[in-house]
């Protein structure tokens, strides 16, 4: 059951609940939901999921759906932001799937207990490509749009990397010691790209987003492998889906100026070349000049992706009382939605 409601560290107009879940091989687990509430509600919300070595921090972000109507909640999952416990390895999994188990009490709270019937989900980075999976699999009834902000849809780098000989190594050591950590090159460019104490524009807590990201474990990463394979064998999700990616990525010499006009993560082609892998109706947009996490972009190319969004929901989702999903459907897929919770 969740924790009474209380003020975030974003403000006292971001309100913030912790979820109790199962414990693991760690102990005592959590998860955290942050809710910020519209002047003018219109009955939609919006579920926001981070990525990889983050957590929400997007207040910006937030109040933009909030001033078009939507109620905001954004997710910490368990052991990222909020939700990270001194005992625990941060952000380690061995399946994506453990995930699901929050984003359920998520989804709960925002379709039963505050009564919202139409719900886009909104993720960032590997945030994407774990919503994706969990709305494959839920269904919910609900859920009438997605908004994938750089998903991370295929490991970058070199192709061996994406192999037959790689997926096999993963896959024993990731069995045998999912904790050992992958030796890789780190840089705090894209950290300091951002946070507005070291060139960036953005205040988030450094103890919970690190300038130089978090070590990547055999285990965490072998769960992401085995994401990326049900992706690319094809999902079937119905609702729209927005797809964001920058227009470029640069893996050379890393300076500010190119950290904050291209995605220096994730290879945006392959976010491209994998989006309509997600479902039928899938809209793939390149924001020129954009950042990994395209709403923490300039202010410009944020202005555009905003713009994107708006008449993407006007397309797609509609507004006022015009909705993508009709009463009738509501009904037919609630009932499948009722029986894949079995409660």
């Amino acid at each position: 059951m969740p924790l009474p409601q209380q003020a975030d560290v974003l403000g006292p107009d971001f309100r913030v609940e912790t979820f109790s879940l199962p414990p693991d091989d760690e102990g005592p687990v959590v998860a955290t939901l942050v809710t910020l509430e519209p002047a003018r509600p219109h009955g939609r919300a919006v579920l926001h999921v981070h990525g990889f070595a983050d957590y929400f921090f997007h207040a910006e972000y937030a109040r933009w759906w909030a001033d078009r109507g939507y109620t905001f909640y954004a997710l910490d999952l368990r052991k990222y932001g909020r939700s990270l416990r001194d005992h625990q390895t941060p952000h380690f999994i061995t399946d994506l799937g453990e995930y699901f188990g929050e984003i359920d009490l998520a989804w709960w709270r925002i379709t039963q207990r505050d009564g919202h019937r139409e719900v886009v989900a909104s993720a960032h980075s590997t945030g994407g490509l774990t919503m994706s999976l969990w709305a494959q699999e839920r269904r919910p009834a609900e859920l009438v749009a997605m908004v994938l902000n750089s998903p991370w849809f295929d490991m970058q780098g070199p192709k061996w990397l994406r192999g037959r000989a790689a997926r096999v190594a993963l896959e024993r050591v990731g069995s045998r010691r999912p904790l050992q950590e992958i030796p890789r090159r780190t840089s705090d460019v894209y950290g300091r790209s951002l946070h507005r104490e070291h060139g960036g524009e953005w205040d988030y807590d450094l103890g919970w987003k690190p300038l130089e990201s978090r070590p990547v474990h055999v285990g965490w990463l072998r769960a992401v492998r085995r994401g990326h394979a049900r992706l690319h064998a094809g999902l079937d999700l119905d609702c729209p889906t927005l797809v964001l990616s920058s227009a470029r990525s640069f893996f050379g010499e890393q300076t500010l100026e190119t950290a904050t006009t291209h995605d220096i993560v994730l290879d945006v082609e392959q976010i491209r070349r994998w989006a309509s892998s997600v479902g039928r109706h899938v809209t793939s947009v390149a924001l020129e000049g954009a950042m990994h996490d395209i709403v923490l972009s300039r202010p410009e190319v944020r202005a555009t992706a905003y713009d994107v969004i708006d008449r993407w929901l006007a397309a797609w989702v509609g507004t006022g009382s015009t909705s993508l999903v009709s009463d009738e459907q509501h009904e037919q897929r609630g009932e499948a939605h009722d029986g894949d919770h079995g409660a």
